[in-house]
């Protein structure tokens, strides 16, 4: 069967705007046979009101992203969707100023200018993955992910433009009755946790909608099993595009504070970013790929060293630009 033909659209981006950064972060959590990235490139499969596609967006001449849809019939809502993961409706000079105010934010905000909050094209897939991502590295999450998919996730049953794009993601209703534990081989505990979060999510439509504010939005999210304070701030974060979103108790985001004194506490995070309001997603986004530019850095540690930290989970722990050191990630 021919692909679909595209229809083309294109989204002007407000400059400065770091393209490079937000392809490397969804590279590096790309869903096998969901999502796919090559340079230049960031592809996925999609379904609008039952129809399943494909999009692909790249950086196009002229401060503009050009975004290809193969989908049949009508899709009116693609270009918000589109715009939502590429935090088009960013204000990077209002943004940056506000977190100026902060010196080391400054120096962050000048190598960085064009920094922004990578979204999701679906709340609930992205939820999911951050589940998966608890206590595992970007790469194992990323694996476990793709297995959650062939084993649960309706195939495209088309053939794609774009190479590896074979399934969509699995619907609320086709996870929220099945052993995911069993079949991704995980921990009963966090197999449960996704079937409670896709029953409620089946259950209550808005449970991932933007717009609830962000205190609403986590006390609903933590009500669930399995989800705490710091999975709810980075779905906030993401899917639920709250610019204020902050997970305190980050291991990334306390080791980029790090300075003579020593890594600052969950508490003194929370106090110092009372600086950053209303900003302090874009706060955590500077401080992760802070991080990830330190640990690339630095001297390699002996292997028994590294051997040790691939057992010792961190619950938390940083998701910056690569996964660069995390070991708990989404």
């Amino acid at each position: 069967m021919q692909p679909i033909p595209a229809a083309t659209f294109r989204l002007p981006v407000r400059p400065p705007f770091d393209w490079e950064g937000v392809h490397a972060y969804l590279a590096a959590r790309a869903i096998p046979g969901v999502e796919a990235a090559r340079p230049g490139l960031y592809a996925r499969t999609v379904a609008v009101d039952g129809r399943r596609g494909t999009l692909t967006v790249t950086m196009a001449r002229g401060e503009a992203l050009t975004a290809a849809v193969r989908l049949p019939g009508p899709a009116p809502d693609i270009a918000a969707r589109v715009a939502g993961i590429f935090d088009l409706a960013a204000d990077p000079a209002v943004i940056g100023a506000a977190l100026s105010a902060d010196p080391l934010m400054a120096g962050l905000v000048a190598a960085r200018p064009g920094l922004r909050v990578p979204g999701a094209w679906d709340g609930f897939e992205l939820a999911v993955r951050a589940i998966l991502g608890q206590q595992v590295s970007v790469a194992a999450a990323t694996r476990l992910a793709g297995r959650l998919v062939a084993a649960f996730g309706p195939p495209l049953g088309q053939d794609a433009a774009e190479p590896g794009l074979t399934h969509l993601f699995p619907s609320p209703e086709a996870l929220a009755e099945a052993d995911i534990a069993l079949a991704l081989n995980m921990p009963r505990a966090r197999g449960a946790a996704i079937r409670a979060l896709a029953a409620a999510a089946a259950a209550e439509p808005d449970l991932l909608a933007p717009g609830q504010g962000l205190a609403a939005a986590t006390a609903r999210l933590t009500a669930l099993p399995g989800i705490g304070g710091w999975t709810a701030q980075y779905i906030a974060m993401r899917a639920l595009r709250e610019p204020d979103a902050l997970p305190t108790g980050d291991i990334g985001l306390l080791r980029a504070l790090a300075d003579a004194g020593g890594r600052p506490s969950a508490r003194d995070l929370e106090a110092r970013s009372a600086a950053w309001r209303p900003w302090r997603a874009y706060a955590v986004l500077h401080l992760w790929a802070h991080d990830a530019a330190r640990l690339a850095e630095s001297p390699p540690r002996p292997s028994g060293a590294r051997r040790a930290a691939k057992v010792i989970p961190e619950q938390g722990a940083g998701c910056g630009p690569a996964g660069a050191g995390a070991k708990v990630s989404a």
